[in-house]
């Protein structure tokens, strides 16, 4: 499949990235817990947008597993706030600014297949409504 990935994709590992790098920083009581909890949880992000972008058949279902993802991966975030795991408040807002985007995109991923969806169905049932008076 030599498609290039979709913006949602790429800003996924670009979430993944910065991730990575703010978990090295972390100090050493939270670097091998909170930190691995971090990083397992922005990996299973980006595993999740290769999926709900590569699984045409159950995209809708891979999308809102994509969500839920996320909204893990930002409780995991609030948590390495409030216990200061984070070197600085700027590095954890970087992190979170990325992944509310994610979740933006994410949302307007979701809102769109289900307006094509409905207008499918509309059209699907106008159709319908032809081929039986016609």
């Amino acid at each position: 499949m030599n498609r290039e990935l979709p913006p949602i994709a790429k800003l996924a590992m670009r979430v993944l990235a910065c991730v990575e790098e703010a978990v090295t920083r972390f100090p050493r009581k939270h670097r091998y817990t909170l930190g691995s909890d971090l990083r397992s949880r922005a990996m299973g992000v980006a595993r999740a947008a290769h999926m709900a972008w590569r699984d045409q058949a159950r995209r809708q279902q891979r999308v809102l597993e994509l969500a839920l993802a996320i909204d893990d991966l930002k409780i995991t975030l609030q948590l390495g706030k409030d216990v200061q795991a984070f070197r600085s408040f700027g590095q954890f807002e970087a992190v979170a600014r990325l992944v509310n985007d994610l979740g933006r995109q994410c949302g307007g991923w979701l809102k769109q297949m289900r307006s094509q969806g409905q207008n499918a169905a509309i059209a699907g049932a106008a159709g319908r409504g032809r081929r039986e008076g016609g």
